[in-house]
């Protein structure tokens, strides 16, 4: 099986024009969105009326420039983004004092998201992949039950024996609670390195999420083209609702 996954839903007009093109000519099968950002509802309209399945894009580190939520929760989320700006391995450390900011930021998000989409999200990533932060995972904030994504899939010899292993350490934890997919891909370093082969040699036989920023050129590009249509042509697309 094979979820191709567009990000960034409701960031802003392009992103969102750029995902409903792709899923309107059947090239990615589901989205996830930002909420409290300039193109939150309209999105969210545009998804209702054309069938899109959508979960939550939980952003923990970009400043909101839609609809405010309330005062608390704006500066929860204000602290939260501070925290995980201060260094490069701030997601890898666990704050123990931000433990209920971390919580109202979730909390606050997943209630915009039921309030713009009239349902709970079909599955949860994060911005810049920050749900996999030490204090969503340690702290178990994420509803247990729900589908979310997991770090990316690595050959042996593509990171190292430390970055493998810490990557190891929290999709096990994740799994404990949550629904993972097999594997993990990033459409972006997949061109890069040329590795759609492996792709879709892994979706006949597993579960694989590969994750897509449809508003770049080149992604958009790609998944428009002949050779998407080429490598998805007999294998089992799926949006994360069906997982």
């Amino acid at each position: 099986m094979l979820v191709i996954n567009a990000d960034d839903l409701g960031r802003s007009r392009a992103e969102t024009k750029a995902a409903l093109d792709c899923f309107l000519k059947g090239r990615i099968t589901c989205a996830t969105a930002m909420v409290f950002m300039e193109d939150s509802e309209r999105a969210a309209d545009l998804a209702k009326e054309h069938g899109l399945d959508v979960g939550l894009h939980l952003n923990l580190d970009q400043n909101y420039n839609g609809r405010a939520p309330a005062p608390a929760a704006g500066e929860a989320h204000r602290r939260v983004a501070r925290f995980l700006a201060s260094g490069k391995l701030a997601r890898l450390i666990y704050h123990p004092l931000l433990g209920r900011q971390f919580r109202d930021v979730f909390q606050s998000q997943m209630d915009e998201f039921v309030r713009l989409y009239g349902a709970a999200p079909s599955h949860i990533d994060g911005h810049h992949h920050q749900h996999l932060c030490l204090n969503m995972v340690l702290g178990e904030v994420l509803p247990k039950g729900a589908k979310v994504r997991r770090n990316f899939s690595f050959e042996p010899g593509e990171k190292s024996f430390l970055n493998r292993a810490v990557r190891r350490f929290i999709d096990r934890r994740l799994a404990r609670h949550h629904r993972l997919t097999d594997y993990f891909f990033t459409l972006e370093e997949a061109l890069q390195r040329k590795h759609l082969d492996r792709i879709a040699r892994l979706a006949k036989s597993a579960e694989v999420e590969l994750e897509t920023h449809p508003a770049k050129p080149a992604e958009y590009s790609w998944l428009l083209s002949e050779e998407c249509g080429a490598m998805t042509r007999g294998l089992e697309m799926v949006p994360y609702a069906s997982l």
